[in-house]
């Protein structure tokens, strides 16, 4: 049997070098117990910068998770000085955000720090949890796999953060300054008043939603590499994937407005397009490569 055959037999097959230089095979308990520490590390990495962000809670809160509903966010500033660039007048500028929060719960405070510090904890551990999760996967790769997987700890963690900082710095400006200028009803009964926690899960949704979307390039990557989709594939169902990138912004976007929906789309489609070309690229590759074999 060939090593790469070998090497394949089983996505969970793992190589352990012994002192003597010799491979030896693991069982299925090894992989589980090698699993094991795999997922220990992860969590523990996760609740340390978790726990990190939860002792800073009150600088996190003023200057992280409040800024976005702040008018004095640089986003509105810039927009606005682009407009002006751009001749629009103040057609980018958007109005002031007046936003008071309250706390409905007795524990309200406490969850709310909890929320911030776990959901922070994912954030920022997730390169060192890619690392981890790319370190028990690398051993059942062959070498050549593993060439071409050479950079992807960076290229995902680039995307993710790529999308979590378009997520906090673009998204939900506009998708919270939409909310909180909108009314119902004429006689202005309705006092606008938002729990925390509603606030910190719209931010938070909006920041890993786009981390993960963002991901579509390395995905399509991967996929391309593995033989399952191609460059011409993905222009072929291109309409298809127009509407599902629609429907994906609309979930990512917790407001009904068409701008922060539109704001979402176009990035998605121009990482579509990044993707045919990825994976245009990498099926020019293999038809070199088999024609070179043959």
């Amino acid at each position: 049997m060939s090593t790469t055959t070998t090497e394949r037999k089983s996505f969970f097959r793992r190589i352990r070098g012994k002192k003597t230089g010799q491979p030896e095979e693991m069982s299925f308990f090894d992989h589980i117990e090698v699993l094991r520490w795999h997922i220990i590390r992860c969590v523990a990495a996760w609740l340390i910068a978790a726990m990190a962000i939860f002792i800073y809670r009150d600088w996190v809160y003023d200057n992280v998770i409040l800024a976005p509903a702040d008018d004095k966010f640089v986003t509105y500033g810039a927009l606005c000085r682009f407009g002006h660039w751009l001749h629009l007048g103040e057609s980018l500028c958007m109005p002031p955000v007046v936003i008071n929060f309250q706390v409905t719960t007795v524990n309200g405070n406490f969850t709310s720090a909890l929320n911030i510090a776990f959901i922070g904890g994912i954030i920022f551990s997730f390169p060192y949890i890619f690392w981890e999760v790319w370190r028990f996967i690398k051993p059942a790769l062959s070498p050549k796999e593993r060439k071409y997987a050479t950079g992807s700890i960076f290229y995902v963690s680039f995307c993710f953060f790529a999308g979590v900082l378009f997520g906090y710095y673009l998204l939900a400006p506009f998708t919270f300054n939409f909310l909180a200028s909108f009314t119902l009803g004429t006689k202005g009964m309705v006092l606008y008043k938002p729990s925390i926690n509603d606030y910190i899960d719209s931010l938070t949704n909006l920041m890993l939603g786009c981390g993960i979307a963002f991901e579509l390039p390395v995905l399509s990557y991967v996929l391309a590499r593995i033989g399952l989709i191609t460059g011409s594939f993905l222009k072929r169902y291109f309409k298809f994937a127009f509407v599902i990138i629609l429907i994906v912004a609309a979930i990512i976007t917790p407001s009904p407005d068409w701008t922060s929906q539109f704001l979402v789309a176009i990035p998605l489609l121009f990482l579509y397009w990044i993707s045919i070309i990825l994976a245009t690229r990498v099926e020019k590759k293999r038809a070199k490569e088999e024609k070179e074999w043959s």
